[in-house]
């Protein structure tokens, strides 16, 4: 009997060398997978990760949006793994992370504003502090906050500045310049020594609380982890200050050595609205000047509309400057 060519072959579905994956793509990669359900947790948890131990808790919310790197990496593990389960799994991840994060990496500037306000921590060791206050002068604002001064190099902020903010006030190692008159200005107790200070500024659309702040630096280290307590207590200082403040419209302008998602500074945070969240371009890092990764310099504001916010280019400072403009 004869049979026809071909006659009785396999046609080769179901060997796992048609379009359907093979298991082993599914059976590999769960690691990778975990690793990524992990990063989607921290990402949607951070609020619960503990800060009890090392701080750790205040050290992710710091640097939480470089979370995102993870998606990334994790895809390309997938890849070179060939699994199908961590591609899918990195899904979540990045899915969380546009979630959280989507929405600032959106222009939300506009014109509009009465005020523009412009603040930088100028570096202690600053080399050329004139030639930095020229530069911030000629970005236009009507306020300029300092941060960090040196004493002997308040006279040469305080002479750049001079013909075009008549106004200022100094309190220890911070100080406000204004085109508009400043009145009331006194310290604020936050620290040992005099780190922040609060002012009327009389603007034409009427008064403003303004307030400068330096909150403590925080260091890593391997006895105590994410070193922040004399921040921390710094800032529930000035949170009581911002409490007791009358004038219905306040500006916040300072180097608070944390990001505006450090649950540490709530006591501050939870009292004012970030310009660059508002009314920003991204996420408007700060620092270090060279290649900054964290927003710890901020424009914070309560009873006004902020309407734009940006950073301005670099000084001879380690941070770098920032500005909003503000309708009253």
């Amino acid at each position: 009997m004869e049979h026809e060519p071909g006659a009785g072959r396999g046609t080769g579905r179901g060997t796992g060398t048609g379009s359907i994956p093979s298991p082993g793509r599914w059976r590999r990669g769960r690691v990778l997978a975990a690793l990524a359900l992990l990063t989607a947790l921290v990402m949607s948890a951070h609020r619960h990760v503990p800060d009890r131990v090392g701080h750790l808790g205040s050290l992710v919310e710091t640097f939480l949006p470089w979370t995102g790197v993870a998606v990334p990496l994790l895809l390309l593990g997938a890849l070179v793994r060939r699994s199908a389960t961590a591609a899918v799994a990195v899904l979540l991840p990045a899915v969380t992370w546009c979630a959280l994060f989507g929405g600032t990496l959106l222009d939300k500037r506009s014109g509009g504003g009465d005020l523009t306000v412009v603040s930088h921590n100028v570096n202690e060791h600053n080399p050329r502090p004139a030639r930095t206050a020229r530069a911030l002068a000629a970005a236009g604002a009507d306020v300029v906050a300092l941060e960090e001064m040196s004493g002997t190099a308040v006279p040469e902020y305080a002479g750049a500045l001079a013909s075009t903010h008549p106004y200022h006030s100094v309190q220890g190692s911070v100080g406000l310049w204004s085109t508009y008159p400043i009145a009331d200005a006194r310290p604020v107790d936050i620290s040992p020594w005099v780190r922040a200070m609060r002012a009327t500024v009389r603007t034409p659309k009427g008064p403003v609380a303004f307030y400068v702040a330096h909150l403590m630096s925080v260091r890593v280290t391997a006895s105590s982890g994410f070193a922040t307590g004399a921040r921390d207590a710094a800032a529930r200082r000035l949170g009581a200050a911002l409490r007791a403040e009358t004038l219905p419209r306040t500006v916040l302008l300072g180097d608070l050595n944390g990001t505006f998602d450090d649950r540490a500074l709530a006591a501050v945070t939870s009292r004012l609205r970030s310009a660059q969240a508002e009314a920003g371009a991204g996420f408007g890092f700060t620092w270090p000047a060279a290649f900054p990764v964290a927003r710890i310099d901020q424009i914070l504001v309560r009873g006004v509309d902020p309407r734009s916010s940006w950073t301005l280019p670099a000084t001879d400072s380690d941070h770098l400057p920032v500005a909003a403009g503000l309708k009253l």
